[in-house]
């Protein structure tokens, strides 16, 4: 897989491209807050390097993957937040738009079930 895809909205994000209010970054994955919030706490956990879809992981992203949701919880609680939904969108009729593998992290109401 690509360090960076051309074009791709989180890859911008991730080289500095584009502005985002940063929570968390280390070597694997960046944390910021969603420019178009769905709760009052919404982040996005977004790996460094490009995946296009959940289904795109292969084994060698297993550790990564679990480190993007070790984040989430992290980046939850740095901003106060105990209680929080994680969800990661794959394709199109999941409702994923932005085609680089993020975890949305909400927070701050109460979440209904079932969602969408």
């Amino acid at each position: 897989m690509p360090m960076k895809s051309p074009g791709c909205i989180f890859c911008r994000v991730v080289a500095r491209e584009l502005p985002a209010t940063l929570v968390y970054e280390d070597d694997q994955c960046i944390a910021f807050e969603d420019v178009n919030p769905k709760a009052p706490c919404h982040l996005l956990v977004v790996p460094r390097r490009h995946i296009p879809t959940l289904n795109d992981g292969g084994e060698e992203d297993e550790g990564l993957l679990g480190h993007l949701l070790a984040v989430a919880s992290r980046a939850a609680r740095e901003k106060g937040v105990r209680s929080f939904r994680t969800v990661i969108n794959t394709n199109a009729d999941a409702g994923q738009t932005i085609y680089h593998l993020h975890v949305h992290v909400l927070g701050g109401r109460i979440m209904r079930w079932p969602p969408g």
